[in-house]
């Protein structure tokens, strides 16, 4: 498939994870893709490696423009960069949530900011926000993550409305519990990984954790030509979390 052929990408936070199966995805498809890292020394090639750091502005202007001079400029930004936060509205002081409201939210506003100048002179321009699954379940031990996430779906639905007209679409996708190093890292600090591991898989009705590729298609997919009638959307890639709701399996 080469149904990327011609058009330039940015992707935030594109070293690792989501982040990287996309813009290998993007890539593989016919796309030139630059990636905005604050460790452009992790980014491989194929991609334009800038580096950036979502919660400074200046940093991400500059970035932004370098990628769209290389490029020629900007048809799709997928907006990924992001962290976690573990707690009740009880376990994270002012300055934490205020930290991840900068890089989950924020960080996300500068990024499009900076980008629909050049978006604007596309032919094709689409933005996919990474949400989550999060922001429209309640999960525990997530008020303030959850709370980014949710801020995230409706800055989503509120930038679908004020670009349609300009020929930009904005999506985002809803991944559920993705296995991703952040993830990993949750997973290592548990009193007991493997336990906490099963667990997480347990809550999604697949029975295990959503990949990193999976999610990487369906950001492809709301970014793509054949998605061309499609914003203000939420795309869920969750195990069925969100919407379905199993009986017990036999025997329990």
């Amino acid at each position: 498939m080469n149904d990327f052929a011609g058009l330039r990408a940015l992707v935030t936070g594109g070293a690792s994870g989501i982040g990287r199966a996309t813009a290998g995805l993007l890539a593989a498809r016919g796309a030139r893709v630059a990636v905005l890292d604050r460790d452009p020394r992790a980014v491989e090639e194929p991609f334009l490696a800038l580096r950036a750091d979502v919660t400074d502005d200046a940093s991400v202007v500059t970035a932004v423009q370098d990628a769209a001079e290389a490029l020629g400029g900007l048809d799709v930004l997928v907006n990924n960069a992001g962290i976690g936060a573990r707690g009740t509205v009880e376990d994270n002081d002012d300055a934490e949530w205020r930290h991840v409201f900068d890089v989950n939210v924020l960080g996300m506003v500068r990024t499009a900011r900076a980008c629909l100048p050049h978006l604007r002179r596309s032919r094709h321009a689409a933005i996919v926000n990474i949400c989550s699954i999060a922001a429209t379940a309640g999960l525990p031990q997530r008020a303030l993550y959850s709370a980014t996430k949710g801020a995230v779906y409706s800055l989503t639905l509120a930038m679908a409305a004020d670009h349609v007209r300009e020929g930009i679409r904005v999506n985002c996708v809803n991944p559920g519990t993705a296995d991703t190093p952040w993830v990993g890292r949750l997973l290592d600090a548990a009193p007991d990984p493997a336990a906490e591991r099963a667990a997480l898989e347990a809550r999604q009705p697949t029975g295990r954790l959503v990949s990193a590729d999976e999610v990487a298609a369906a950001i492809a997919y709301l970014a793509g030509p054949l998605a061309g009638a499609t914003t203000g959307t939420a795309l869920a890639v969750d195990g069925g979390m969100q919407g379905l709701r199993l009986r017990p399996a036999a025997g329990r």
